[in-house]
């Protein structure tokens, strides 16, 4: 028997995150800035901080909460999804991250060798979650080229000629990695089309409050529509874990079967950071907004970084923190570039191949103060003109 025989097939066949093998990299390579990780610099409302700092010596803290989260914090959820996102029909179970919330609705929704639709470049962590799960049948459906919206009428030919009809269909909105909003009419066609052909589709709308250059995000509800939510990125909660699953009230059954995965995963998210959430909100979305506002200077400098490209070369950047290049034609193995951006230049991006386009890079902005982005970006500059100019030459 070879070392790998007692190993399940579901995780060996799951790809490496590429996160793990870029924060090696981070560790690896001397003083590098990072532009690769999803994440924002703020931290929680100060507000919100402090009446959480109260509650640690609170027995409630200490004991497991319901299941589906603490009552307060999804009637006030119930009323955010109402006024913000005019959704009227979805009941809310609180999750530990948007992550977590989507391997549930994969449990609850797909059976191993069942086949799902994502559209490239797409999120590596949604796509290794239907690979841990058996659901191996993953359908990659392209996007359009100038835009990066995803591709509806390839998505309407694949819906009517794939027997049995696909289970699922995914997208985030607006997009990670590739920073592009879906308008709201191709949402709906979308939705349209996985309600013809009797198939669920699931919106991670963790980025909700990230949109620039007046475009306004906007959600849909319908009985095969699930939508996930996220406190990480806007109230800058990543390491407290919360996240959010506004899900069909009208569909019989799906909050018994939701409930079995939820209390064999987390049980329930951290009490105290529910807390957090819940004071977050009081402290409300206005506060995001500026935290975002600010975004658009840090966008304009990597924009910048990426100039040595083309301009027509980068995509994106429309909402949530994420800039989409792509690289001169001979660099499909975007691997090696992004390491050797790391170990030549300091500074640490994404490789598209991760998203299941080869060839590209995904940069993010929203994880460092303007000079420090300032910084990383005048080195990503540097290493993308050498890059352009002579390759990879030491």
């Amino acid at each position: 028997m070879g070392s790998f025989g007692m190993l399940a097939r579901r995780a060996l066949q799951t790809e490496t995150p590429v996160m793990v093998q870029i924060q090696e990299l981070i560790r690896g390579a001397k003083d590098a800035i990072s532009l690769a990780q999803g994440v924002v610099y703020w931290q929680p409302p100060k507000r919100a901080l402090d009446q959480a700092k109260e509650l640690v010596w609170e027995p409630s803290v200490s004991r497991y909460g319901p299941d589906e989260g603490l009552p307060e914090l999804r009637e006030a959820l119930t009323k955010k999804l109402r006024e913000e996102n005019n959704l009227h029909k979805s009941s809310v179970m609180v999750t530990a991250g948007a992550n977590q919330a989507f391997v549930n609705i994969v449990l609850t929704l797909c059976d191993a060798g069942d086949s799902v639709v994502m559209f490239a470049p797409y999120y590596f962590n949604a796509y290794m979650s239907f690979q841990m799960t058996g659901v191996t049948n993953i359908l990659v459906g392209p996007s359009n080229q100038e835009t990066l919206h995803p591709d509806a009428d390839w998505l309407e030919r694949t819906l009517k000629e794939t027997i049995p009809t696909p289970k699922l269909v995914t997208v985030v909105n607006p997009g990670n990695p590739s920073g592009t909003y879906i308008p709201e009419p191709l949402l709906k066609r979308i939705s349209d089309l996985c309600s013809a052909a009797g198939c669920w589709l699931v919106v991670d709308n963790t980025y909700e409050y990230f949109m620039y250059d007046g475009l306004k995000h906007s959600c849909v509800e319908g009985n095969h529509i699930v939508n996930i939510f996220s406190f990480s990125k806007a109230y800058g909660m990543m390491g407290w874990r919360v996240g959010y699953i506004a899900y069909p009230s009208g569909v019989e059954g799906f909050a018994t079967q939701l409930l079995k995965i939820q209390d064999n995963i987390p049980i329930c998210a951290a009490i105290i950071s529910q807390r957090l959430a819940l004071y977050s909100l009081e402290v409300g979305p206005g506060w995001v907004i500026e935290q975002v506002k600010d975004l658009v200077k840090n966008r304009a400098i990597v924009l910048e970084g990426l100039s040595p490209l083309g301009k027509d070369a980068v995509k994106g950047g429309e909402g949530a923190i994420y800039l989409w290049a792509k690289l001169p034609d001979k660099y499909v193995d975007d691997f090696k570039v992004v390491r050797w951006l790391a170990t030549k230049h300091g500074v640490v991006v994404i490789p598209g191949s991760a998203c299941g386009c080869p060839g590209h890079l995904r940069i993010s902005f929203g994880g460092l103060v303007e000079g420090d982005c300032q910084v990383a970006a005048g080195r990503l500059k540097k290493g993308l003109e050498e890059l352009v100019r002579h390759g990879m030459l030491h």
